[in-house]
C-alpha cells in the first residue's frame, strides 16, 4: 500500500540505502543500490538522509519499499500528491512496467490516463464500472451534476 502519507513509512534519519538494508536484511548493498537506481535514487542520493531529499525523491524511496516484495496487487491512495512532474512521470513508468494489479485512488487526470485500463466509481453506495475512457467519464460526471 502506498498512501498520500507515504512519508510515515520512512525513518527520516536514515538514508534510502540504510532504510532498505534495515527493512530487508540479508541483501547486499550492491543489490539494494541497483534496486534503488531503478527508481531514480542513484549515486550520492542513496546515501543522503531522507530529510535531505525532495518530496519526489522521498516518494520514489517509499514506492521502492512498497514494491520490494513484488506484491500481486498494489493499492495507491493519491500517489501523486506532493510530487513534481519528473517524479509523476517516473511513477507512471514504474506502474506501466509493474506486472501485478494496481488499484489507484486519484484525482490526477494525467496519471489516470497514462496508467489505468478501467475506471470505477461509487454511486448510491455501490461500486460501478465505467464503460468508456477518461474524457467520456469527465462528461458523465459533468452531466450528473446538472
Amino acid at each position: 500500500m502506498f498512501t498520500q502519507h507515504f512519508i510515515d513509512q520512512l525513518d527520516l534519519k536514515l538514508s534510502p540505502l540504510e532504510q532498505l538494508m534495515r527493512d530487508f536484511p540479508g541483501n547486499t548493498q550492491e543489490k539494494i543500490r541497483g534496486y534503488l537506481g531503478s527508481f531514480g535514487i542513484t549515486g550520492p542520493m542513496a546515501l543522503r538522509p531522507h530529510y535531505l531529499l525532495s518530496g519526489g525523491q522521498k516518494s520514489r524511496v517509499a514506492f521502492a519499499i512498497s514494491a520490494w516484495k513484488n506484491p500481486q496487487i498494489m493499492i495507491l491512495d493519491e500517489p501523486t500528491n506532493h510530487l513534481d512532474i519528473d517524479a509523476v512521470n517516473a511513477l507512471i513508468i514504474a506502474l506501466n512496467t509493474y506486472t501485478g494489479g494496481v488499484l489507484i485512488v486519484s484525482h490526477d487526470q494525467h496519471l489516470i490516463q497514462s496508467v489505468c485500463d478501467e475506471i470505477w466509481y461509487i454511486k448510491d453506495k455501490k461500486l460501478k464500472k465505467f464503460h468508456g475512457d477518461f474524457d467520456e467519464y469527465r462528461q458523465f460526471i459533468a452531466a450528473e451534476r446538472d
